[in-house]
């Protein structure tokens, strides 16, 4: 049964991985249609951040807001075929990037970098197309729950040159090793894993658990904090991705707290650019100071 059931996940993504964007984007109209309906707590999820991270905005708007969402989402599901199956020519053509000289500056001078990356839509994207231009490079992993989709997303994630997968189980000490080791590595600081670690911080005016690694990770090992901002255009098919300038003295004498509301700050600006963009599936409130109510 293992096997059958392996099969058929590598066979309907290669497909979509030898498949036009026509193709795919067919399938991808389709899903994002039905996901709504079906994923009814998810899109409960994606209205509840939506009101709350942009009340000013009619339920109009959000809701046309989240209609886009879904379609964007399904996109990126339908296109993994392509980052684990496709062509790397395909790939190259669908992920533009600009700013790579950036991340060329800090190799050659030796630095250790921290590649961050929020949880933009197009974030499978940009990591696939960082690994065709690093030789070596890391990123954290949370395991799938599902053995044979966890060994596709990890074989697929791993596909070009060497990438270290370090287990999110684990904690961070193995990407520190790396990190160490002058392996640019590929960090997502945006998720809600509760109070370890974290501290509640301003995020859209909601306090929001927020990890303070990534300033305790860079102060450590002194690493340049590099964000990836990475949109998918559905009218091409092409994931922009931008490396942008490191983060100028970060964190510099600031708190963690303080250095990690300041990239708060810059996640809420790079989002307002296009908000159906960002991952809004994810409880990212679900986490709640004492006392506070629920909100999902």
């Amino acid at each position: 049964m293992k096997f059958n059931k392996l099969s058929l996940l590598r066979g309907v993504f290669s497909y979509f991985g030898r498949s036009s964007y026509a193709t795919r984007r067919r399938w991808a109209r389709a899903l994002g249609w039905l996901a709504p309906g079906l994923m009814r707590s998810r899109a409960h999820i994606v209205r509840t951040n939506l009101a709350l991270c942009f009340p000013e905005r009619s339920p109009q708007d959000r809701e046309i807001w989240l209609r886009r969402h879904f379609q964007l989402l399904a996109q990126s599901v339908v296109d993994r075929g392509l980052l684990w199956f496709g062509a790397p020519s395909t790939i190259l053509d669908t992920t533009p990037i600009t700013g790579l000289e950036h991340l060329d500056e800090l190799i050659k001078s030796r630095r250790r970098i921290l590649m961050l990356a929020p949880h933009f839509i197009g974030l499978d994207a940009a990591a696939t197309r960082l690994t065709l231009f690093l030789r070596e490079s890391a990123t954290m992993y949370t395991r799938q729950s599902d053995a044979d989709v966890d060994e596709i997303v990890r074989q697929g994630r791993g596909r070009f040159n060497t990438v270290h997968l370090i287990s999110r189980h684990d904690g961070v000490r193995g990407l520190i090793r790396h990190l160490r080791n002058g392996v640019p590595t590929y960090y997502l600081p945006d998720m809600d894993f509760g109070t370890t670690g974290a501290a509640f911080l301003p995020f859209f005016g909601v306090q929001a658990a927020t990890l303070l690694a990534t300033a305790q990770i860079a102060k450590s090992v002194d690493a340049a904090v590099v964000p990836i901002v990475s949109r998918l255009d559905l009218a091409t098919g092409k994931y922009h991705v931008q490396v942008l300038p490191p983060l100028d003295d970060f964190p510099g004498d600031d708190t963690p707290e303080a250095a990690t509301a300041r990239l708060n700050r810059l996640i809420e600006d790079w989002v307002r650019r296009d908000p159906p963009q960002y991952y809004w599936v994810h409880r990212r409130f679900k986490t709640r100071p004492e006392g506070e109510a629920r909100i999902y």
